[in-house]
């Protein structure tokens, strides 16, 4: 069993909007209340004053600003918009359960359920994207394998009797950077594996040791790596994609299990 078969290998706030215009000079004042017969300004009189509300005399023009209402657009909508991911990614996940139920973990999926799970799981993917996983807790543990395209491990040109039929178990630990394959019967077959980083959602694997049947170690081979993504996280399911196109549904087993060194 290969590992990297399993996918391990508001608007802002503007400036105040200030709508202010200059005050009307002294002279045109007084030019105004001398020709209507009123003590001009600086005589001890008022000066004439503009109507409330008639256009032209910038006095009347309160200052506007729109800090106080646009500040709090951005989080209103962004709260909205993180609730509403939420929501499709839950409903997302309990249709790509359903899908795969069926389907043996793949191995009984024709291309018609191949493209309609891949279709799900693209649109789980953009609903919530993992964010920086390899920096996450929820990645660590014990995760069983619950669908692949992969058919190095699903050997579907087996007859069905031979096929690995037991729990499949894959285990990542981001702080030792190590990762572990575990089949269960009929071959209790192992792989471990360390893991080096390319992006915060990337990884290269590089596999150290096979057991066969848990028992008997061999040194794998120079050539026995590949490349996993991890595109979707949560508590409770991991989506992975590999180098070769082969994408994973993982859930999650045991949140306490380590990787051997």
């Amino acid at each position: 069993m290969a590992l990297v078969s399993l996918s391990l290998p508001s608007p802002a706030a503007s400036s105040p909007n200030r709508l202010l215009a200059s005050s009307p000079s002294p002279s045109s004042g007084c030019a105004a209340a001398t020709r209507r017969g009123l003590p001009a300004a600086g005589h001890g009189s008022l000066t004439q004053t503009a109507a409330p509300g008639r256009r032209g005399d910038a006095r009347w023009r309160a200052p506007v600003s729109l800090s106080s209402f646009s500040s709090f657009l951005p989080p209103f909508f962004n709260n909205n918009k993180e609730k509403e991911d939420e929501e499709k990614a839950a409903r997302l996940k309990e249709e790509l359960l359903a899908a795969i139920a069926p389907l043996d973990r793949g191995a009984e999926a024709t291309p018609e359920d191949k493209a309609r799970v891949d279709e799900i799981a693209r649109r789980l993917e953009e609903a919530r994207p993992a964010k920086e996983p390899l920096k996450s807790d929820l990645l660590n543990g014990k995760w069983e394998l619950l669908y692949t395209t992969s058919t190095s491990i699903l050997q579907p040109q087996r007859p069905k009797f031979l096929r690995p039929y037991g729990t499949i178990y894959q285990a990542i630990n981001t702080d030792t950077l190590r990762a572990q394959n575990m089949e269960t019967l009929p071959y209790f077959n192992q792989v471990t594996a360390n893991l080096v980083p390319l992006t915060s959602r990337r990884v290269a694997v590089q596999f150290d040791y096979f057991k066969i049947f848990s028992l008997i170690p061999i040194k794998a081979p120079g050539r026995g790596k590949g490349e996993l993504e991890i595109t979707y996280l949560d508590e409770e399911l991991r989506v992975s994609r590999g180098d070769k196109g082969n994408l994973f549904v993982l859930k999650m087993a045991d949140p306490t299990y380590r990787v051997p060194l």
